[in-house]
């Protein structure tokens, strides 16, 4: 009886302990019974993965691979990073996301696969048991080598995208799947197609973010839950160092680079770089801060934009208080004004407002202590400006335009005059944060078909990269957000790194 008790005691703890998530999956398991077993490990420090595994193949009838998932139900979007490690035996390794009915070896599913030789593909098996067949289970991407790989369901329709480093996303191609239930497994593989080898690849930023309609509105059917991101700009690696169930938005970087700044619920508060406890702010009166707000040069200051009851278009006003906490002193009497940059000289402020009847928003700047303010640019009916910043030798105001049909940046010198359009694409380009050192423009991008006039939330954008000194923009993270992203500064003081924030479901 003692031996049985022994036996159950290690059973259930073997249960339990296979249970346990690994980084953002619940499950890793073999699939086809391979005859070698995988396994995977997650660094919490660096948030990546290691696969590895065996199996003949993932083809034909049945498959035989090593698998980490979760259960998912509904539309989601799955986006990594993938790289196998080591020379390889057999060129057709594989890895990459995979969407499966079940964890049977003849299960449908549904894949986006990159090969050990880089060939990308899309491939599927649309009934249980069916006989996967070539080419007519597979769609083979145009390029080779793709190293970003995103697959999205929407209503029974697959939708596999691809990237190389530094550029969009490319549609690859589409697959409807009938036989996908609305629970799904769904996570990353890897198979050696070798039942002898043992292969591995590496897989980093890592997401799994489920959409909502086009017309959701948040304020009546709820928030998404929202991470707070830290991102090298320069290696690509993303780091979650914070997650919600609600809403809260656009994270400045504390001149000690040893914090991270935001707001949230109208509160601000303060979280340390590598994640821990929250601490509030002390911002007095103000309890009704939206998402624009940030420090002034010399670290001293801290920018609000805090709404007034009863005010003109909401209310919001700006004020100083010092960064430390205390009493916010006003900037702006009249409303709505959003602030969005300090001057170097750290007695200034731009930001963006409306004025007399006029529905648009221009650009204006101020002294801290008040006074007359000066309209930096005089938008034409339809027009819309955003986003103004100084650059940190005091030569440019940057921010973001409409005036050319879509959004673009843009940037002046500080009186208003020689505008010149910076950025030229279709995508609607918002918010740039010029860094420390003055060399480098970070911004999101929207995409091409939403009103170029406006930032809403819950969109497929990009955060991209560019030159103070010019050329092409290069993308740097992929992720599903918009408004409250990053909309205001927010760069690391050594230049190296971003903080913003994505969202993720319900």
């Amino acid at each position: 009886m003692k031996h049985f008790f022994w036996l159950l005691l290690c059973v259930l703890a073997t249960t339990t302990l296979a249970q346990q998530p690994i980084g953002s999956f619940s499950s890793s398991h073999d699939i086809g019974n391979p005859r070698l077993s995988g396994s995977v490990s997650f660094d919490d420090q660096t948030q990546e993965y290691t696969l590895r595994g065996s199996g003949y193949n993932i083809w034909f009838e049945r498959d035989e691979f090593h698998f980490l998932n979760s259960k998912i139900k509904g539309d989601f979007i799955l986006t990594a990073n993938f790289a196998f490690i080591g020379e390889g035996v057999d060129p057709h390794r594989k890895t990459g996301w995979m969407v499966r009915a079940s964890d049977e070896e003849n299960a449908a599913h549904c894949s986006a696969v990159l090969h050990g030789d880089g060939l990308t593909v899309m491939q599927w098996r649309l009934l249980k048991g069916a006989f996967m067949r070539d080419p007519e289970d597979q769609l083979v991407a145009p390029k080779p080598n793709y190293q970003i790989l995103q697959l999205e369901r929407s209503g029974k329709t697959m939708i596999f995208r691809a990237a190389h480093p530094g550029e969009p996303l490319q549609i690859i191609g589409c697959q409807v799947m009938e036989n996908l239930p609305d629970e799904v497994l769904a996570g990353l593989f890897i198979n050696s197609h070798n039942p002898e080898v043992i292969e591995q690849a590496k897989v980093w930023n890592v997401r799994i973010d489920q959409p909502v309609a086009d017309d959701y509105h948040p304020g009546q059917e709820g928030w998404l839950g929202c991470r707070l991101e830290t991102m090298n700009v320069f290696s690509g690696k993303r780091k979650v160092i914070y997650e919600q169930d609600d809403r809260f938005e656009a994270p400045n970087w504390m001149p000690d680079g040893k914090k991270l700044l935001f707001n949230r619920d109208g509160l601000l508060y303060t979280i340390p770089v590598g994640g821990g406890e929250l601490e509030q702010l002390n911002t007095g009166f103000a309890n009704r801060n939206n998402n624009d707000h940030g420090i002034s040069f010399d670290g001293k200051l801290l920018a609000i934009s805090h709404h007034r009851e009863g005010m003109n278009g909401g209310g919001s006003t700006v004020y100083v208080l010092p960064l430390e906490g205390g009493t916010p002193q006003l900037v702006t009497e009249e409303t709505p004004s959003y602030w969005h940059g300090w001057a170097p000289n750290h007695k200034e402020v731009v930001y963006v407002a409306q004025r007399g009847e006029s529905s648009g928003y221009n650009i204006y700047k101020n002294s801290i202590k008040g006074g007359k303010e000066v309209a930096l640019t005089n938008c034409k009916p339809g027009e819309h400006v955003d986003g103004c910043e100084y650059s940190p030798d005091g030569q440019y105001i940057y921010y973001n335009g409409s005036q050319s049909g879509t959004m673009q940046l843009w940037r002046m010198k500080p009186d208003g005059s020689g505008k010149e359009q910076i950025t030229f694409d279709e995508y609607n380009d918002w918010f740039p944060h010029i860094s420390p050192d003055g060399k480098w423009i970070a911004f999101i991008s929207f995409p091409p078909d939403i009103e170029f006039n406006s930032h809403p939330s819950y969109k497929r954008v990009m955060l991209r990269l560019m030159s103070t000194s010019g050329g092409a923009p290069k993308v740097i993270a992929y992720l599903y957000g918009g408004q409250g992203t990053i909309n205001v500064p927010s760069w690391s003081p050594d230049s190296q790194q971003i903080s913003f924030v994505s969202n993720s479901g319900k």
